[in-house]
């Protein structure tokens, strides 16, 4: 089968629409984040949409920002292709390209000038009053939706393309990729804001690299759950038969006591730890139960559609 028929394949699949869906509404976000509360104060952050902001206002007093934001990008991926390789499919191609008819959607649906008010301390426009709160409500709005992309292995486009060629060519990882590129953009806010607001944006580049991690570990977030229990092949066999994961046995050796029994261990997504919970109640079972948070996941870990898979074939049994 041809890469090109596989491509009409997928287009036809539930995921490739459900992911188009989830990519659009998140650059919704993302676009919303930076017409409301970068472009009435001229808050420039470390991103491509910073980045045009200063353009904008030095070529053309501030007109015509979401035709930067697609040029940027455009020549971002093209500079990617040639000196990165094949690494950005069209997911990043397509939320690369729509952020800037984005900000133009927000503008017509409700310009920012009816809802601004003078910023506090220097007067100019800001929709919260004050550069410090248009700060955390971008950085909020814009962690949010790149925890969202990079949940479907998307991104925002812009500076995750800038990163990668900085790692590849100046050997940084990826993380100060991001950091120098963003350090970058902001201190090309000197040409059109004081210095005041550039530090401001500096340090909302540094938040946003936080308040992403916190976003992305939340979302990914799976429960360790360990239980000591006399009763531990009746719950085995819950875990494996009702909610359809792994799990796996130790034996340990009690410190107080000197008795031997069997420690269970397994991860488990929210859900599935509460009707673990909610069942061991129900059946009366004694167990000693500790659970911690685990943030990233690797190897096998069955979806909401393989456990349904499995759970027909249990019921054909």
């Amino acid at each position: 089968m041809s890469k090109f028929t596989e491509a009409i394949k997928y287009v036809g699949t539930f995921k490739f629409w459900k992911e188009l869906v989830i990519m659009t509404l998140g650059m919704m976000v993302c676009a919303a984040a930076v017409y409301y509360f970068l472009v009435p104060s001229k808050l420039i952050i470390g991103t491509i949409s910073g980045l045009s902001i200063v353009l904008a206002n030095i070529f053309s007093h501030g007109e015509g920002l979401s035709i930067y934001i697609m040029a940027i990008n455009a020549i971002l991926l093209i500079l990617a292709w040639l000196l990165i390789g094949h690494e950005f499919g069209a997911k990043t191609v397509y939320t690369a390209m729509i952020l800037g008819p984005l900000t133009d959607f927000w503008a017509w649906v409700m310009p920012w000038e009816n809802i601004s008010n003078p910023n506090l301390t220097t007067g100019s426009p800001s929709v919260m009053g004050d550069p410090w709160l248009d700060l955390c409500c971008f950085v909020l709005l814009l962690s949010a939706s790149q925890a969202l992309m990079f949940s479907i292995n998307a991104s925002t486009g812009g500076l995750d393309i800038l990163a990668k060629i900085v790692n590849k060519y100046l050997h940084f990882d990826i993380g100060a990729s991001v950091s120098v590129a963003g350090a970058v953009i902001c201190c090309t806010a000197f040409f059109i804001n004081p210095f005041r607001m550039v530090v401001i944006g500096l340090i909302g580049t540094w938040i946003n690299g936080l308040v992403v991690d916190y976003f992305t570990a939340s979302l990914n977030r799976r429960k360790r759950v360990c239980i000591v229990s006399k009763d531990y092949e009746r719950i085995r066999e819950y875990i494996i038969n009702h909610l359809h994961r792994g799990c796996t046995l130790y034996e340990v050796i009690g410190g107080y006591s000197g008795e031997k029994s069997i420690e269970l261990e397994v991860l488990l997504s929210k859900d599935d730890f509460s009707n673990l919970l909610a069942w061991m109640k129900e059946n009366e079972i004694n167990a000693f139960t500790t659970a911690n948070n685990v943030s990233e996941v690797y190897g096998l870990w069955f979806s909401t559609k393989k456990r349904k898979e499995l759970q027909e074939q249990m019921d054909k049994r």
